[in-house]
């Protein structure tokens, strides 16, 4: 209805009303043959509105007690005290943007990179080569300056491995990506793994996205990935996907938003038998409180460990950037929740797990205070 449509002619002072047969009639003469008619004029006002509020708050608590419930056992989950030795074991990684590879970075900045990972627990560098094209092929034009990188980190820092960051955007809920369905693509994902190991990385890290749990061509691409990485005498890692926190919940959400955000903690599994190492990208959770993140993560931690092998290295992902919306609160998301919530984790499930540690994402938005955190609290 318009603004000041109201209905009716503001000129008839007996509120005439119209009856089926087109006849004028007034308002009192159709409630008296209602009346008459034996037609009832409804329930009272008061009591309609007394049962509209109870069905209000009935769907409100519907919708509240289960968050309530959830952020109880979170909260709950964040709670105690890690056990004694749950730092690093020395098997943690971090993450480089493509400035290292592509000649943006000079001497300067690695000197001073090289002097963060010293003494640190950081064994791995995945440094971004990518993206691949949609066809899973990888210009060669994308990483001049790799073998700078590379000889640098070997001859300053012995043990340290390079790793060469691949991903795309999958065609998993749009029309544009990398299709992992078409066989010549995967074949080309292969050939760019061989090409970047031949360049003289270490290894292969992959990070494609969305990648939505049970995709049995991801695993197929795996298989095929560690058959070269091996013959390479090289490492196969991946990034992945957090695992349900409530069972079958990435079904739901596929459901309702075409974006299961989660794997199933059996799918995380198959890929985790498949690799050398995965981390869990613990971040972007929307979670509006640290202690309900670090409650979060220290339950991520432990459906993780319960999932991988102990030959697999497992590592989980701490949130060294800064950004506010609606998945990821800075003043929640922080390094040092993430590390007691890891050591959490850690000491509920296998506290002496060996092949574990955390991978730090990511060096150009990391702060001092992202470092301190880190070291205070994890490498100690």
């Amino acid at each position: 209805m318009r603004e000041g449509d109201t209905g009716m002619d503001a000129g008839r002072t007996g509120r005439e009303l119209t009856d089926d047969s087109g006849a004028e009639r007034s308002e009192p003469e159709l409630i008296a043959d209602s009346a008459d008619s034996g037609e009832s004029a409804g329930p009272p006002r008061r009591a309609r509105l007394r049962r509209a509020r109870w069905i209000a708050l009935g769907l409100l608590l519907t919708l509240l007690l289960p968050t309530l419930a959830a952020a109880v056992a979170l909260r709950m989950n964040y709670a105690g005290d890690p056990a004694p030795g749950t730092y690093t074991r020395n098997r943690d990684a971090l993450w480089l943007g493509h400035a290292w590879v592509d000649g943006r970075k000079r001497d300067t900045d690695l000197k001073a990179l090289l002097r963060r990972v010293h003494g640190s627990g950081i064994r791995d560098l995945y440094v971004h080569a990518g993206p691949l094209e949609h066809d899973g092929t990888l210009p060669r034009s994308a990483y001049p300056k790799a073998s700078w990188l590379i000889d640098s980190v070997h001859r300053e820092l012995p043990g340290v491995r390079i790793q060469a960051w691949l991903g795309d955007k999958l065609a998993s809920e749009g029309p544009v990506g990398l299709r992992l369905e078409r066989p010549a693509t995967r074949a080309a994902v292969v050939g760019a793994a061989g090409q970047i190991l031949a360049a003289g990385f270490d290894g292969t890290h992959f990070d494609l996205e969305p990648l939505h749990s049970g995709d049995r061509h991801y695993l197929a691409l795996l298989d095929s990935l560690h058959g070269v990485t091996r013959a390479h005498h090289a490492l196969l890692s991946v990034a992945a996907h957090q695992i349900d926190p409530l069972p079958a919940l990435h079904s739901v959400a596929g459901g309702l938003t075409g974006h299961p955000k989660w794997w199933s903690q059996t799918y995380f599994g198959q890929v985790a038998r498949r690799v050398d190492q995965i981390a869990v990208m613990s971040y972007d959770t929307a979670m509006p409180l640290q202690s309900l993140y670090g409650g979060y993560v220290a339950q991520q931690t432990s459906l993780a460990l319960e999932a991988t092998p102990p030959s697999t290295d497992l590592l989980i992902g701490l949130p060294f950037y800064h950004e506010d919306d609606i998945g990821h609160h800075a003043s929640a998301e922080t390094v040092t929740a993430a590390v007691r919530g890891t050591r959490l984790g850690l000491s509920r499930t296998d506290a002496d797990r060996t092949r574990f540690g955390v991978a730090l994402y990511v060096d150009f938005a990391a702060t001092e205070a992202d470092w301190a955190a880190y070291r205070e609290g994890w490498v100690r």
